[in-house]
């Protein structure tokens, strides 16, 4: 019988050399560390193990919120070994956010940075959790020491396409977040598409600077490289002056503009450094043109910009190479995310739901085997968000123009992404109302030359009350994690409204789009 577990196709991708380097990284005192690919095999087998001991039911959600790490991928890889669902938490969520999370979620297991357990196990344990374990990144932990005794090799739990392999939470602009099901189809589709399209060879060495508990740096670069058996030059934290050196025996490297433009404050960055590179790739926020055109400048490549979500993994791609399907007179271009990948459908419509024509901007919509089935418990939710003919409903607005090149122009409603994560005003701005004093509140997006984007607060306090703007922050930050928090928060005596009574928050983002330029 053919097993569909995703597991299966990565560990069949591994090279012949078991004994060959894997993963090229640094202790937690700075020493080198290397893993080979057998010692990513026999790890994820004891943690796969450890957790078939535990007799918990197939497709348990394994809860995970560590910090970066190879023991942390080995965990990612025996979740799906042991048959069960990936659930990565961003290491900065906070109490009431995991509380959430796992109330919602159930999970099985959590797994949990070994400083935090005493306030997750709590959460955990009262929401039904039967197993906590802690796993740091120096390799110490609860997980680790219990998966030394286990054996070392595992037979993969028999899956289909079809069964859920992760849940990733993605908030509404409305509400609470919502958690996208990921199949083992959807992520093993996409992962064979992009290895083909972006031209991944025997060879290639990946930079792996990116955090691992979302799509880009979890599904996007580890499969990638895994996939295709290459080595990766691991960072469990970004460093520019590091991954500059890197290059020198690297070729591939991924991140968000936010890391392209702190690279590029480095000296060290020139052509000569980036010589043995072959690609550089953008995602998860728009890439600004300057961005764009100061890397062709300083490293004579183009940076190859393309265009996801958590619930779809990979949409669409400028190209590696010319692409036949158009003719043959592709080129990377700046301020788009350029062609539909093979297997995927980009449509743009209108308010109405007709078709529209070239350069016209609508409603972007998607299909394909890399979509995911809907989330977790909200059946609702997932009825509003795909069509009646099946095509999910991203809530980004953009336009495809007569070549196939997709522009995104804007987002429906008002998404905020910041250095590459998402910010949905709807939450932030129900923690500020709920402070004592305040009235209503307002968070809009504003251009940042760092950060692509970032939040701002405007406040009203209620009848006889006064308002600390910088109180305000001080107390989101020890409710949310950092990159909610809003960089400026401003108390005014109204909010701009319409005749309905809606805010116009338009009207606020043109008032302090010029705040943070210099």
């Amino acid at each position: 019988m053919t097993n569909d577990n995703l597991f299966c196709a990565l560990r069949a991708a591994f090279p012949e050399d078991l004994d060959a380097i894997a993963v090229e990284t640094t202790s937690a005192n700075g020493e080198p560390l290397n893993y080979s690919w057998r010692d990513l095999d026999r790890m994820s087998a004891r943690i796969a193990n450890l957790l078939d001991s535990l007799n918990i039911p197939t497709g348990s959600r394994v809860a995970v919120q560590v910090e970066k790490s190879v023991e942390a991928m080995a965990l990612y890889l025996a979740t799906l070994r042991a048959g069960h669902v990936f659930l990565p938490l961003n290491t900065a969520y906070q109490s009431a956010e995991i509380a959430y999370f796992v109330t919602n979620a159930e999970p099985a297991v959590v797994v949990c940075a070994p400083a935090n357990f005493g306030w997750v196990s709590k959460i955990a344990f009262q929401c039904g959790t039967q197993s906590v374990f802690t796993l740091g990144d120096d390799r110490s932990g609860t997980l680790l020491e219990r998966a030394v005794h286990c054996d070392d090799t595992h037979t993969p739990a028999q899956k289909t396409a079809d069964d859920m392999a992760a849940i990733l939470y993605t908030s509404g602009t409305t509400g609470r977040s919502k958690g996208a099901m990921l199949s083992h189809g959807n992520l093993l589709s996409n992962a064979v598409t992009l290895k083909d399209y972006w031209g991944w060879k025997t060879g290639d060495v990946l930079i792996h600077a990116l955090p691992i508990f979302h799509v880009h740096g979890l599904f996007v670069a580890i499969h990638a490289a895994l996939l295709n058996g290459s080595k990766m030059i691991w960072f469990a934290k970004f460093e520019p002056k590091a991954v500059i050196a890197a290059m020198a025996w690297a070729t591939v490297f991924m991140g968000v503009p936010t890391l392209y433009v702190r690279l590029l404050a480095e000296p060290g960055l020139t052509k000569a450094a980036a010589q043995h590179m072959r690609l550089f790739i953008s995602g998860s926020a728009p890439l600004l043109i300057e961005t764009f055109r100061d890397w062709q400048t300083r490293t004579g490549l183009s940076i190859l910009e393309r265009y996801g979500m958590s619930e779809t993994i990979m949409l669409v791609s400028n190209p590696y190479q010319a692409d036949a399907r158009h003719g043959g007179q592709d080129e990377r271009r700046g301020g788009t995310v350029g062609f539909a990948l093979p297997g995927v459908g980009v449509r743009v419509q209108g308010d109405d739901g007709q078709a529209l024509g070239a350069d016209e901007i609508g409603h972007i919509q998607v299909q394909g085997a890399n979509v995911f089935s809907g989330y977790w418990r909200m059946p609702e939710k997932t009825a509003q968000e795909f069509t009646a003919d099946g095509w999910f409903k991203t809530g980004d607005v953009g336009k495809i123009d007569a070549r196939g090149y997709v522009t995104i122009v804007g987002r429906s409603k008002d998404l905020i992404i910041s250095g590459g994560y998402n910010v949905y005003p709807a939450e932030i701005e129900g923690f500020i109302n709920d402070l004592p004093g305040v009235a209503e509140s307002a968070l809009v997006g504003v251009p940042h030359p760092d950060f692509g984007e970032v939040g701002v607060a405007v406040v009203i306090a209620k009848p006889g009350q006064q308002l600390d703007a910088d109180g305000i922050v001080s107390t989101l930050k020890k409710q949310l994690a950092n990159f909610k928090i809003p960089k400026r928060c401003f108390v005014v005596g109204e909010l701009p409204r319409n005749t309905m009574g809606k805010v116009q928050k338009n009207l606020l983002r043109d008032q302090y789009q010029d705040l943070f330029k210099g």
